[in-house]
């Protein structure tokens, strides 16, 4: 791999998945069955040769931690490199969280300067994808960008995206924030760029002296009207997690071959931490159709188009459908569960029944019973 290190983002604090990240920060939201958000994104950069990672956190950190336990799972727990993670605080006077990107770059001037890479990968840590990161630098250096954008095709919604507008050599001609759900597929950013990190560390100087805290309104869009940014496309599967609705559209789509395949049936393997848990047992009364179980359940009831993480538990007569249901989990006897996400520790007793909408599943937060 070329010289490049990360600064990965935990979290945004424009974050909308509301009772998911109670109890933790987006990085480590539970995904797929077995995966939590990050471990894309690290899978990534390991597998494109990226080993030098800085985490920002901003809050509810302590489950990130217990998750990436110094990096061995990803072969990142090494002498040189490995992964750092920093606290969500800055220099200011007033230990406040850190406000923007801009303001989290800044605390972690340090790492940046000493690190020995030339440039930087930054990225959130809410897309799940199986992406090449040494591909984009190649075009990045091709272009000779300042800065170079990863961008999918894709409708907006109505939750924060940064749209875009490219020319025929892929330089960014406009650049603009919504939040409308569109009817039409645009260039959406996917709020992952490099560039060179002695011109990364200025800009970020210069901003935060000017008071500046938004990293895209008062870097990247002054970068586009100057005409110093390009766009690189990911031609694969690449969902933006960023509230209730597309966490739920999203894992749903692991359900369907073609998105499932793209995500997890590259070259590339996308590595989670290793649990040894026991197979899952499917009992006489088990009736199981289009579901992704973990190992670890036991099951004695009907699931149906849902997702089932590591050691969930439904008992006889209960029935499971269009839901996801976390590490943990138990729906009790003759209990009904439909359109509905149960965070983990979460206990349905017998006889009850949950029901949401496609549109709008219903949460239940982590550990309660009900």
């Amino acid at each position: 791999m070329k010289d490049m290190m990360s600064v990965l983002f935990a979290s945004d604090k424009e974050n909308k998945l509301n009772e998911l990240t109670l109890h933790r920060t987006t990085a480590s939201l539970p995904f797929g069955g077995r995966y939590r958000l990050i471990d894309f994104t690290l899978s990534n950069l390991v597998n494109s040769g990226i080993t030098q990672i800085g985490i920002v956190a901003r809050s509810n950190y302590q489950s990130l931690m217990d998750h990436i336990r110094q990096g061995r799972d990803w072969d990142l727990n090494r002498k040189n490199g490995g992964i750092s993670v920093f606290p969500p605080f800055v220099y200011n006077s007033a230990r406040e969280i850190y406000k923007g990107k801009i303001e989290a770059l800044y605390s972690i001037m340090d790492f940046l300067t000493k690190s020995r890479e030339e440039y930087v990968l930054i990225s959130n840590c809410n897309v799940a994808a199986n992406i090449n990161f040494e591909k984009m630098l190649d075009k990045h250096i091709e272009s000779g960008a300042t800065l170079s954008m990863l961008y999918h095709k894709a409708f907006t919604t109505t939750s924060r995206r940064i749209v875009i507008n490219i020319d025929d050599n892929k330089t960014v001609t406009d650049i603009y924030e919504t939040e409308y759900a569109g009817k039409e597929e645009s260039l959406i950013s996917l709020n992952i760029y490099i560039i060179k990190k002695d011109v990364l560390i200025e800009l970020v100087q210069k901003a935060y002296a000017r008071g500046f805290v938004n990293f895209e309104k008062d870097i990247l869009f002054k970068l586009v009207s100057e005409g110093k940014v390009s766009a690189f496309e990911v031609g694969c599967y690449a969902p933006i997690i960023d509230d209730i609705k597309s966490y739920y559209a999203e894992s749903m789509n692991l359900l369907k071959a073609q998105f499932r395949n793209e995500l997890f049936e590259n070259v590339s393997k996308i590595y989670t931490k290793v649990k040894d848990s026991v197979p899952t047992v499917y009992k006489e009364k088990a009736k199981v159709t289009n579901s992704l179980l973990a190992d670890g359940c036991e099951i004695n009831g009907l699931v149906e188009n849902s997702i089932l993480f590591r050691n969930v538990k439904i008992e006889e007569g209960a029935v499971v459908k269009n839901s996801i249901v976390m590490e943990n989990g138990i729906v009790g006897k003759n209990s009904s569960l439909k359109y509905a996400i149960t965070d983990k520790d979460v206990t349905i007793t017998a006889d009850r029944d949950i029901s949401g909408f496609i549109t709008y599943p219903i949460v239940i937060v982590k550990g309660k019973t009900v």
